[in-house]
């Protein structure tokens, strides 16, 4: 998320974007976490899920590993929303609510294991200054998952379908996200940040930098 979070992501936006991410995209989270463990083979230790929304992918990835989590995000309302959702979940003991900013994260040198972040990176205002303080806070052997993807192509379509129906403008607005333009100018914000040990998982439906320190 934002320093400043978007409106959509403050008040009834908050709860719309819960009400989504239980509806359309209920299924990804599950698929996604568990490429996340395959891809970075990391199952346990200390984990961010940066602009965390309200909960869902790092419940998810709490659910099918030993990590313990923060749930990051900059929006109070959708930490309130997040915090209710873990507790429902029972899954209190390991994932932890975090008000932060991608911008200057509040943990030290090199002290967490694995980052993960699905949507948030495309509404970060400054990416290079953002993608610097995730390596900072990576342990040696540490990995990332940030990005974005819908798990499969199969799912990206299910989703498209019902999100047509319920946001007409939103199949654009995604696919702006995933444009090449995009992409390109993220691959120069992590050369400008000085990082250079990333590969990028890309397909039809997902774009996701695993960067190591």
């Amino acid at each position: 998320m934002t320093e400043q979070p978007h409106n959509q992501f403050t008040g009834r936006g908050a709860g719309r974007m819960d009400a989504i991410a239980k509806g359309p995209f209920a299924p990804i989270y599950p698929v996604i976490a568990q490429q996340i463990l395959d891809t970075c083979s990391i199952s346990a230790g200390r984990c961010i899920d940066i602009g965390c929304g309200p909960g869902h992918l790092a419940m998810a990835l709490a659910a099918a590993s030993d990590l313990v989590i923060d749930a990051l995000d900059s929006s109070a309302d959708m930490l309130e929303i997040a915090e209710h959702n873990i507790r429902k979940a029972g899954l209190a003991d390991r994932v932890h609510p975090v008000r932060g900013d991608v911008n200057d994260l509040p943990y030290d040198d090199g002290s967490v294991d694995l980052i993960v972040s699905r949507g948030s990176l495309f509404f970060w205002e400054n990416r290079v200054r953002a993608f610097s303080e995730i390596r900072r806070i990576l342990r040696p052997g540490g990995r990332t998952f940030v990005g974005g993807g819908f798990g499969t192509p199969a799912l990206k379509a299910a989703i498209t379908e019902k999100m047509r129906e319920i946001d007409p403008e939103w199949e654009a607005k995604a696919a702006e996200r995933l444009s090449r333009k995009n992409k390109d100018a993220i691959r120069r914000e992590l050369e400008q940040a000085g990082i250079t040990a990333y590969d990028i998982h890309e397909d039809e439906a997902a774009f996701w930098i695993i960067m190591e320190r």
